[in-house]
């Protein structure tokens, strides 16, 4: 049985500019960085990795990677505050988190959530 995924791997067409919405975000570079083919970033015990890939075909979209961030309220302030447009504010689910959706740069879509019974700063 699979216990955890250890990494997410996203296609970019511009590391540089990845590179730097990913830091934005609080992500620890691990490897690569904006002059790499390939980077990765430590996201708590795992990883998201950026591929460089060249410009094709516009993407459709495949789904999105939940990153666990224990004060979603303060992230979005501070995205929005750098110029970041999020899809949608923080706000409480019926299931039990507070979260926030985000596209990156690439088009992918990312999603920002933290149990509410645990002390969401919202």
């Amino acid at each position: 049985m699979i216990q955890s995924i250890s990494a997410v791997t996203l296609s970019t067409v511009d590391m540089r500019r990845a590179v730097q919405f990913y830091r934005l975000l609080g992500l620890e570079l691990a490897y690569g960085g904006e002059e790499a083919a390939f980077t990765s970033f430590r996201a708590g015990p795992n990883f998201l990795n950026l591929i460089s890939q060249p410009a094709k075909n516009p993407q459709s979209w495949w789904g999105r990677v939940i990153f666990y961030e224990p004060k979603v309220d303060e992230l979005h302030a501070r995205l929005v505050a750098a110029g970041c447009q999020p899809l949608t504010a923080p706000r409480d689910a019926e299931w039990g988190e507070r979260y926030f959706h985000l596209t990156d740069p690439d088009g992918h879509e990312l999603s920002f959530a933290w149990p509410s019974t645990a002390g969401a700063d919202g």
